[in-house]
């Protein structure tokens, strides 16, 4: 583990080597703790904590904004003394990812983006669209329960135990490894902000990637409610060189279903 002071004095940690060309990795939730994807299956990972969570300190409550961590990133390629980077975000941490992308492409080396949020492209998921994938997992076990938990959040009852009981639906198997995952930590007053108003303008983003020329791997799942593959294909389309990859079996947290599958994705990046 290290540690590296960001732009406005908070100390961040991070996980991992910190050599030469390290997979830099950003979590999601929004604002989990980075040990939830320490079980990436890839080569170099190098995890941060996200100010607020995890080994990282504390902050004022407007700088947890998506955009504002924009800088906590470029201060740890700065810490590390790289002229370029390799960028991984997962769900919510995919939006980092492409803030960063969009105010320093010249220090992107290339993009991996896992099951990533629609939210910063501006694509839009529909009820339909998540209807439509878990009417596919009608035989499994807990199938029954788990639809009520959905139904109760497309009437509007979106409450936290309908997401309890809607949750096998982000994995592709619902074992102990994915109900660990689910109770995982995150920072909930971080997590308001993340997404706050003013955080970003989807289509200045959508503009910016269409002219980020470096390699990029946009992996979705095949049962992915978050980001459904037919979303995902969208998703994929703004970027001029994105690899697109639907990972068989595979729900919002594809490592976890086949890490085979995601490695030899993450490795066939051009």
């Amino acid at each position: 583990m290290g540690f590296f002071k960001t732009f406005d004095g908070i100390t961040l940690a991070y996980h991992g080597p910190s050599g030469a060309d390290p997979l830099i990795c950003l979590p999601g939730g929004a604002m989990q703790a980075s040990s939830y994807i320490a079980g990436l299956p890839l080569e170099h990972v190098l995890r941060l904590d996200l100010r607020g969570t995890g080994d990282s300190g504390e902050a004022p409550k407007e700088t947890y904004r998506a955009d504002r961590q924009v800088d906590d990133v470029e201060a740890l390629r700065q810490h590390l003394g790289l002229d370029q980077v390799r960028l991984l975000g997962h769900s919510a941490g995919a939006t980092l990812v492409l803030l960063y992308a969009a105010r320093f492409p010249q220090y992107v080396e290339e993009i991996v983006l896992i099951t990533p949020s629609p939210r910063v492209v501006g694509i839009d998921v529909t009820d339909e669209d998540r209807r439509e994938l878990a009417l596919q997992r009608d035989g499994e076990a807990w199938y029954a329960e788990a639809i009520k938990g959905f139904e109760e959040i497309w009437a509007g009852n979106a409450t936290p135990e309908a997401f309890a009981k809607a949750a096998p639906f982000w994995h592709g198997r619902w074992d102990d490894a994915a109900r660990a995952l689910d109770d995982h930590p995150r920072n909930d007053e971080a997590a308001q902000e993340y997404y706050a108003e003013g955080a970003f303008d989807s289509e200045q983003v959508r503009a910016a990637l269409k002219n980020l020329d470096v390699p990029t791997l946009l992996l979705a799942g095949e049962f992915d409610v978050v980001l459904p593959p037919k979303r995902a294909q969208e998703y994929a389309d703004l970027f001029p060189r994105a690899q697109f990859v639907v990972q068989p079996g595979a729900g919002h947290f594809p490592w976890l279903d086949d890490p085979e599958a995601l490695a030899a994705a993450v490795q066939r990046i051009p």
